[in-house]
């Protein structure tokens, strides 16, 4: 005889959780007190602010491929959870948030943080459910990871009645679901083949979620056999190893003009594990709706999303371990030779020019990526400071890098914490813009609970960067509200007995990112260097100032 919360917990270990993100609440304590008789094979990683434990779970399920878990309270949790449900929705990332409920004794009185929780998550969570019955805890445990991890991933979630969770029922624990793997027809994988040879600039584009590295692998040799060139969609570098000589770029609307023009000039694209989302179809203007002067080959587990936005010449509903395991055995036709692939199609990146001012964040930046150990995970927010670590850092692998590919700001710290905590004997660097480091910071009180040896680089202009880059191309000389008075971020980290260093000149920076890096390595604890650098720096090759001249 278990209570609902016992139930609830039993169930998760029987998954194989190990680790789950919460802020508490009194709504579900049965599920925490469970959670304290199981601390032993389940961390429980308590949170500052619902926003930042729902990004430690959307992190979690990214680097695991199975559903990060999240319990917030009622009402006023509940809301501040939504900007992970929506970053898990839009990422495809598996996540369960598990949220206290007002007791069924109450329901629909407007009580005390009541919400309808079906109504309020419709648009943003796969499915929505309330357990109002604690012996079908497990049902719907069962479906809620099934629902999460299969076709296009995404998030659950579940409202738990503190009423429910008090029962006390016998009921069994359900077997843990095994998302169905659609794998290509055979003579799908010939016609792939007759495309893929035909093409004059044909490429490989790589996006979406729970890849293995077994996967990776595969997909890499069907890439030398053929050699195809190879794009990964919008914030998805770690699919691909960045120095391999047949790796394009990340596809978005800022990449550079060497990697576009390989992009755009294609005249077949292969799309494997990717939604075609506005930054990936670059603005819809690359691969245009309905349909796309390309000749596409779309392959994604989700029937719902092949012909949705791009009507593919050739849509093959896979997994992309369905995909990988099909393509192991297809070869080029003997004699085929290709025309212009792999390297032959990239021009030599030109050097980036020396920034004005006294700190180049372009050296800054490759300092980094020359010194990052090959056991690493780098994460960003949202921001044009993101450019810095995806232009200059050679991503090599699952796990490598986090982004958001919702562009939500304050996702970076969050998930640098949900890496270090998946891998301690990883670095963890989280680039981080002043305004985008603000709306999570406080879960540095979090990294430092946990001992947690990360490096947050703040790159501290004083702008809500991106929306004065858009004021100045759309209204020159107009801005308002983005101008921002920060704190001392160095200060913050070292009251929370971290590293704290202000950096404002190149010649100081490599020295304090290497004394930061070996303190959080040794000691255990966050540091923070506070890069402090002028307004006009918006982008690692343009100032507003000429932004500004050119609008």
């Amino acid at each position: 005889m278990m209570n609902g919360g016992e139930l609830l917990v039993a169930q998760l270990q029987a998954y194989g959780v190990r680790r789950v993100f919460m802020v508490p609440g009194e709504s579900f304590l049965p599920c925490i007190d469970a959670l304290y008789g199981r601390r032993d094979v389940i961390e429980s990683v308590v949170c500052r602010q619902e926003g930042g434990a729902a990004y430690m779970a959307e992190a979690h399920g990214k680097l695991t491929g199975e559903p990060g878990i999240c319990f917030v309270s009622r009402g006023p949790g509940a809301t501040n959870a939504a900007i992970g449900v929506h970053t898990a929705r839009e990422d495809s990332t598996p996540m369960i948030l598990f949220i206290g409920q007002v007791g069924t004794d109450t329901v629909d009185r407007q009580c005390f943080q009541e919400v309808d929780y079906r109504a309020m998550y419709a648009p943003l969570a796969k499915w929505v459910a309330q357990i109002e019955r604690a012996d079908r805890i497990p049902e719907y445990i069962a479906r809620a990871w099934a629902i999460a991890t299969s076709g296009r991933p995404g998030p659950v979630v579940l409202a738990l009645p503190d009423d429910m969770l008090a029962q006390t029922v016998d009921a069994p624990l359900a077997p843990l679901p095994r998302a169905s793997q659609g794998s290509p027809a055979s003579n799908d994988m010939v016609r792939l083949r007759e495309l893929i040879e035909s093409a004059e600039r044909p490429l490989l584009l790589l996006g979406g979620a729970r890849w293995s590295d077994s996967e990776r692998d595969t997909i890499r040799e069907f890439a030398e056999r053929f050699d195809l060139p190879v794009a990964t969609a919008w914030r998805r570098l770690e699919l691909f190893d960045n120095d391999h000589p047949n790796f394009v770029g990340q596809v978005s609307a800022s990449m550079p003009a060497h990697q576009k023009d390989v992009v755009t000039q294609s005249d077949l694209v292969i799309a494997l594990g990717t939604r075609l989302c506005e930054p990936t179809t670059i603005n819809y203007q690359w691969l245009a709706s309905p349909v796309p002067k390309q000749t596409l080959v779309h392959i994604y587990p989700d029937a719902n999303e092949i012909g949705r936005l791009c009507v593919p010449a050739l849509g093959i509903v896979a997994s992309v371990s369905g995909f990988a395991d099909a393509v192991q055995t297809l070869h080029p036709t003997a004699g085929w030779q290709p025309r212009r692939r792999g390297s032959q199609a990239l021009q030599a990146a030109a050097e980036m020019p020396p920034m004005p001012g006294p700190l180049d964040l372009n050296v800054a930046a490759r300092h980094v990526a020359s010194t990052l150990p090959a056991n690493s995970c780098v994460t960003v927010g949202a921001g044009n400071y993101a450019l810095y670590a995806h232009r200059h850092i050679a991503f090599k692998g699952l796990g490598s890098q986090l982004a958001p590919a919702v562009g939500a700001m304050g996702y970076g710290l969050p998930a640098a914490i949900a890496a270090k905590l998946n891998k301690r004997d990883a670095s963890v660097i989280c680039f981080a813009g002043d305004g985008c480091f603000q709306m999570t910071m406080q879960e540095v009180g979090t990294a430092a609970q946990y001992r947690l040896g990360i490096v947050i680089l703040v790159f501290n202009n004083g702008l809500f960067g991106t929306i004065r880059l858009h004021q100045e191309r759309a209204y020159p000389g107009r801005p308002l509200a983005t101008n921002l008075v920060n704190p001392d971020f160095a200060l913050l980290a070292q009251s929370y007995g971290g590293f704290g260093r202000v950096v404002t000149r190149t010649e100081d920076f490599a020295a304090a990112y290497d004394a930061a890096l070996e303190f959080a390595q040794s000691e255990h604890m966050p540091a923070i260097l506070d890069l402090r650098y002028d307004a006009d720096l918006i982008l690692p090759d343009r100032t507003l100032s000429q932004i500004r001249q050119t609008s």
